[in-house]
């Protein structure tokens, strides 16, 4: 077979019908950007990395609890905080309420979770929410430690555990044992600032 590439070289030399031609009438203009309805990005705020086991980590004392604090409202614009809890047993808060709403998600162990008088038990894998200004209450009921991550969104109850509780040095140290009058001064205290953190104790959950 025989190619006769100057035969080639005319058919390629050949001007294109009009039809084939680009016609820059139908060309179509790129579309402009439509605003964004987001707030522009926030440069003054950082990326947060936090770890439970830090030295740097803020670790609370309370109820017999030890509670570390990952993200505080100062981390988040205030829309939520994030709180490690060790529960030893017979650990956890009295009964109450507040006006904000609360996530646990559990981790390790279980807890006995009280609902508007109703009791159920959350265990490492299950995650248990609570609706803002509804009784409840958790307890330890086991024999083991467990583990929980809980988010409360807005944030303020970290500082609410700040106020009130004392600084320990690990996530699972436990907080010192307080004495009789001591006891009853943190108990004045944290009924004083409740408040201030939208908390109501209850005579139960």
């Amino acid at each position: 077979m025989i190619i006769d590439s100057s035969r080639d070289a005319n058919l390629n030399a050949q001007p294109l019908p009009e039809t084939c031609m680009p016609n820059e009438a139908h060309a179509k203009a790129p579309e402009a950007a439509l605003p964004s309805s987001l707030p522009a990005d926030d440069l003054a705020r950082l990326l947060v990395l936090a770890q439970s086991d830090s030295p740097d980590a803020l670790h609370i004392g309370l109820v017999g609890d030890t509670y570390t604090i990952l993200l505080g409202g100062k981390d988040t614009a205030g829309k939520f905080c994030l709180i490690d809890m060790h529960v030893p047993p017979g650990g956890g808060p009295p009964p109450h309420r507040h006006d904000f709403e609360e996530t646990f998600v559990v981790l390790e162990g279980e807890i006995e979770a009280t609902f508007r008088g109703v009791k159920s038990a959350a265990r490492a894998g299950q995650t248990l929410h609570i609706p803002a200004n509804a009784p409840h209450q958790f307890h330890n009921a086991s024999g083991q430690n467990a583990r929980l991550l809980c988010i409360c969104s807005p944030a303020g109850q970290e500082e609410f555990f700040e106020q009130v509780g004392v600084r320990v040095a690990t996530r699972t140290t436990p907080p010192p044992k307080p004495e009789e009058k001591a006891e009853q001064e943190l108990r004045a205290k944290a009924a004083a600032l409740a408040p201030k953190y939208k908390t109501e104790f209850l005579p139960h959950a």
